[in-house]
């Protein structure tokens, strides 16, 4: 791509992004994030992290994931949202998801309509988690951070509507999760879909953590 049709092309996704408000999507999911009062984890102890959860912004949209590369030291070849922890200079959490998001996927930061926060919850390495729910144009194109990921995806959101593929059950923890093609989505990122899957669209995906 030229220089020139790459301006172009940012051009275009600015323009796109300041319609994304007006879309029928991004009107619902705040008019249900308005009612849902998100949950905050009040522990300041805690170091912070934050995870994109993107959603192409189109009639039949779709969750982008990723899958953890199997080199890293914690997380090998797991599925989850861009994201990570954050860092000094940021601003904000919503700050440390785009960042991330941009590092690992190449998701141009004006491409992403941020609809706002969701439930916040703590990982089993001690992070307070902050899922920040954004809108994208559909028909991106990514490309994973090979130093982090070995794979970038989208599934498509019917897909959770479904019942899980199973469960993962430890003690009185009882998390579902989801099998798409070769991709095995457990953990903390099946249960943020799941309560995502019941707050706003009124599923009812049973889960206790």
């Amino acid at each position: 791509m030229t220089t020139g049709s790459k301006a172009l092309a940012r051009c275009a996704l600015r323009q796109y992004n300041a319609g994304m408000t007006s879309s029928p999507l991004y009107t619902y999911l705040r008019q249900r994030l308005e009612l849902h009062n998100p949950r905050q984890v009040h522990q300041p102890d805690l170091a912070e992290a934050g995870v994109l959860v993107a959603l192409t912004d189109e009639e039949s949209p779709h969750l982008l994931l990723t899958r953890r590369s199997a080199n890293l030291s914690s997380h090998q070849g797991e599925v989850a949202f861009p994201g990570g922890k954050r860092d000094p200079e940021d601003d904000s959490i919503v700050v440390t998801a785009l960042r991330e998001a941009e590092e690992e996927v190449a998701l141009p930061r004006d491409s992403v309509c941020i609809v706002g926060e969701m439930d916040q919850v703590v990982s089993r390495f001690g992070y307070l988690v902050t899922p920040v729910l954004a809108l994208i144009p559909p028909g991106l194109e990514y490309v994973a951070n090979p130093s982090e990921l070995d794979a970038v995806f989208s599934v498509p959101l019917s897909h959770f509507r479904a019942p899980p593929s199973g469960y993962f059950e430890r003690g009185k923890v009882r998390i579902p999760s989801y099998d798409f093609g070769e991709f095995h989505i457990w953990g903390l990122t099946a249960m943020m879909i799941a309560e995502m899957m019941n707050n706003f669209w009124d599923a009812d995906i049973a889960f206790r953590t």
